[in-house]
């Protein structure tokens, strides 16, 4: 079975997208479940100190996969490559979660939604 990351990015906190949402019960529930070998967070990982987060988090990082949790998943691949490619974490070992406009349940499922299909996938 892979070790899998997981980050929650919460667009600084302040977006309207996020305010259903308890984020500490979401990074709680998923960590005390063992799902993931750690769970972090950071208030805008699409900044430039989100990449030298993404960069110094994944050089010592002892994760086969990492899954953001976060806005669209096709905008995270984009904006996280050049962190990827600087520190050799390959890109399809990251599995980005759309989580906007979601309350914490419903975030909480759609995580365990993602590593399910993920599971599922590599089978």
């Amino acid at each position: 079975m892979s070790k899998k990351g997981l980050l929650l990015c919460v667009c600084q906190g302040t977006c309207p997208s996020f305010q259903e949402m308890d984020t500490f019960e979401v990074l709680n529930t998923l960590r005390r479940e063992g799902i993931f070998e750690w769970v972090g967070l950071h208030p805008q990982l699409c900044a430039d100190d989100g990449d030298r987060y993404l960069r110094e988090l994944l050089r010592g990082a002892q994760i086969d996969e990492l899954y953001v949790a976060a806005c669209d998943p096709t905008m995270q691949k984009k904006m996280y490559r050049d962190a990827f490619d600087d520190v050799g974490f390959p890109r399809d070992k990251h599995i980005g979660i759309e989580i906007r406009n979601m309350n914490t349940e419903q975030v909480i499922d759609e995580i365990k939604k993602a590593v399910s299909q993920r599971e599922e996938s590599q089978k």
